[in-house]
């Protein structure tokens, strides 16, 4: 192969365009598909890897389906709800956060960050029980959801989520 050999992926196409090599010009979807293929192979198995290896998948199809159009509506919304609220317009950002989730966000991520924004909102503005309700709402989606050290450690907010993810693990791990 020469050093003159450039892979470019094509725009709004699922193949790339490579100049040199044709053997890298393999289909994304393909290549995407294969690797779905073996991890399903390793799907018969209960173990804690293979349950992250299922999350994985999981988290590549909602991004493919946020790509290649697939539910992702909100998307905008939850960007405009986010940029207003880092500008301190909390009620703009409550509703748009709120739409970007009616509207349909595709990826679990992005209805976690909604919730959470909302959470952030309504404990800050002193409705203590819809704060804890939009972190539920999170932590149904994600029940690994962290917040970073910075959130977590704010005064308002901060101990109602530990309060709101400990009583979440209770059930859990409480059966029923």
């Amino acid at each position: 192969m020469s050093s003159s050999s450039i892979c470019k992926p094509a725009k709004k196409s699922v193949s790339a365009t490579c100049s040199g090599d044709p053997r890298r010009a393999r289909p994304r979807g393909a290549r995407l598909a294969a690797a779905a293929l073996a991890l399903l192979l390793l799907a018969g198995c209960g173990s804690e890897p293979v349950r992250q290896v299922e999350a994985g998948l999981r988290s590549v199809k909602e991004s493919i389906q946020s790509t290649f159009g697939g539910g992702n509506k909100g998307a905008p919304a939850l960007a405009a709800g986010i940029r207003q609220y880092d500008n301190g317009d909390y009620r703009a950002a409550a509703d748009s956060l709120q739409l970007a989730l009616d509207q349909g966000l595709s990826a679990s991520a992005d209805r976690v960050t909604a919730h959470k924004y909302l959470a952030f909102i309504d404990c800050a503005s002193g409705r203590e029980q819809k704060c804890r309700d939009e972190f539920g709402a999170a932590l149904r989606i994600d029940p690994d959801m962290e917040l970073a050290p910075a959130e977590a450690g704010h005064p308002i907010w901060g101990p109602v989520f530990r309060s709101v993810k400990a009583q979440f693990r209770g059930k859990a791990g409480g059966g029923s």
